[in-house]
C-alpha cells in the first residue's frame, strides 16, 4: 500500500475504513465504548440528566464532542442591535451573568434535543428566571421554509433584551442576526450580511457558505420584496442547495 501513489493510497484507505466494523487504527473496546456513549447521549431525558451519573456523562460528552471546554472563556458574544445579542452556546455560569445584564429571553437555534447540553441550558435558564425558546436552523444546509418563518416570528416577538445562540455562534447565530436586521429593522441585505464574517469565525468557502448563498439569492430580489415575503413566496430549499453545490469552493 505504501508504494501506491497518493490519490490511490487515499482511495485504498477509504475502502478499508468503509468495510471495517470500527476504525482499524483504534482498539475495538475503545470504539465500542465511544459509540455506546454517543448513543446514550443522543437519547438522554431530562430525568436521566438530573441524576449524578447523567450529569457526569453529559459533562464528558459535551466537553469531548460539543467543544464545551472552549466556551468557558470564548463567548463569541456581540451586540446585533439595541436589546439583541448573539453568542455561542452559553454555559450555566454565563447564563447567570446574562441575567445580571438584564437578558430576559434566550433563543436557542439548535432546536429541542435529548442531549446533555440542552438539558443543562434549560435548567440554567429556569434557575436564572430566563425564558428559553427553541427554534432550529442549520449551518451546512438550508432550513425549511416553516423553520425560517418561525425564527423570524420569534425575532419579532421575543421580549427584549434577548440573546440568540447556536453552537459556536458563527454560522446559525450570524444568519439569524442577519434575518433580524432585515425582517425586523428593515436593514439592507448588504449591511445584514456582515453578521456572517471572519470576525465571528464564519468562513463562507466551506459548506457553511450555504447561508451566504441564501442571502446572495435574496439580494437579487431585494428591491422588489422584503426577506419574509421572499421566503414565503420564492424560497426553494432544494433549488438553493443544488445551486450552491454547483459552485466551486472559490466562488462561494
Amino acid at each position: 500500500m505504501l508504494l501506491l501513489a497518493g490519490r490511490w493510497r487515499r482511495l485504498y484507505i477509504a475502502r478499508v475504513m468503509s468495510r471495517a466494523p470500527y476504525p482499524p487504527y483504534l482498539p475495538r473496546k475503545a470504539v465500542e465504548s465511544y459509540r455506546s456513549l454517543r448513543r446514550r447521549m443522543r437519547k438522554m431525558s431530562a430525568e436521566e440528566y438530573a441524576t449524578p451519573e447523567g450529569k457526569r456523562l453529559a459533562a464528558w460528552h459535551d466537553n469531548l464532542f460539543d467543544q464545551k471546554y472552549l466556551r468557558h472563556h470564548w463567548t463569541n458574544f456581540f451586540q446585533v442591535a439595541p436589546g439583541v445579542y448573539r453568542s455561542n452556546h452559553p454555559t450555566p455560569a454565563r447564563i447567570a451573568q446574562y441575567k445580571e445584564l438584564g437578558i430576559k429571553t434566550i433563543l436557542n437555534l439548535r432546536g429541542r434535543e435529548k442531549r446533555g447540553h440542552y438539558h443543562e441550558e434549560r435548567a440554567a435558564c429556569a434557575a436564572a428566571g430566563i425564558e428559553m425558546v427553541d427554534a432550529r436552523l442549520y449551518a451546512r444546509k438550508p432550513a425549511r421554509q416553516e423553520e425560517l418563518l418561525t425564527v423570524i416570528h420569534h425575532l419579532r416577538t421575543l421580549p427584549k433584551p434577548f440573546l440568540l445562540h447556536c453552537k459556536s455562534g458563527a454560522d446559525r447565530a450570524g444568519f439569524a442576526s442577519a434575518l433580524y436586521l432585515m425582517a425586523v429593522e428593515g436593514r439592507p441585505v448588504e449591511e445584514a450580511r456582515r453578521q456572517l464574517g471572519l470576525r465571528y469565525i464564519h468562513i463562507r468557502q466551506t459548506k457553511t457558505g450555504i447561508l451566504d448563498h441564501i442571502l446572495d439569492l435574496y439580494a437579487a430580489r431585494e428591491g422588489e420584496m422584503g426577506i419574509e415575503e421572499w421566503i414565503r413566496t420564492e424560497y426553494d430549499r432544494d433549488a438553493i442547495q443544488a445551486s450552491f453545490d454547483a459552485l466551486p469552493w472559490w466562488k462561494r
